[in-house]
């Protein structure tokens, strides 16, 4: 059985992105919920696949339903469509549209094709994460598991260059020989 994985980057900003593997046997719609469930998305809206060619060029649409709107051809419905029957080439590529309100769009690209399941994971997963989603209704705050990944990747517990600690005003004037009128900003008296 053929494992999939794909690298799914969100369209505007290209260092955000999840690795997903799907069995080539899944369908399209599980590999809908996987991306999700990888961005932390809920599941309420419309969405659509669109086949794609190295310039990002829509194709063929690969629909979650059929939606009143006008097709040029008529689309193929996920659940009904198993990953591995649009694969084409080893770099295959997709656009996923969901919420057409939003229009949140993601890159999807074929990264690796293996011919070994992982017995540890079950099947669409998850692989990797790298940067922090968008919110899909605002803005998120950075709270548990985002902050102390952030905190460890870019050492936000280290203070900033050129900042002292508390207090350091009165010290940096002592080094100076100025005293304590210069740290409070006063005139010291002759």
């Amino acid at each position: 059985m053929a494992i999939l994985k794909f690298r799914v980057y969100f369209e505007e900003d290209d260092s955000i992105y999840r690795d997903v593997a799907v069995k080539h046997t899944q369908n399209f719609q599980q590999l809908h919920q996987v991306i999700l469930r990888s961005y932390e998305f809920d599941s309420k809206h419309q969405a659509t696949f669109f086949r794609s060619n190295d310039h990002w060029q829509r194709g063929k649409e690969i629909s979650l339903e059929k939606y009143d709107k006008a097709y040029k051809a008529p689309p193929l419905l996920m659940a009904d469509t198993t990953v591995g029957s649009e694969i084409r080439n080893p770099n295959e590529k997709f656009i996923y549209v969901y919420d057409f309100t939003r229009n949140w769009t993601f890159m999807v690209e074929l990264i690796n094709v293996s011919k070994e399941e992982n017995l540890r994971l079950d099947y669409p997963a998850v692989i990797k994460s790298e940067g922090i989603a968008p919110s899909q209704y605002g803005t998120k705050g950075l709270v548990g598991d985002k902050l102390a990944e952030m905190e460890e990747k870019y050492d936000l517990t280290a203070g900033a260059e050129g900042f002292g600690t508390e207090g350091g005003d009165a010290a940096d004037a002592d080094e100076l020989g100025l005293g304590d009128a210069a740290a409070s900003g006063g005139e010291e008296e002759v």
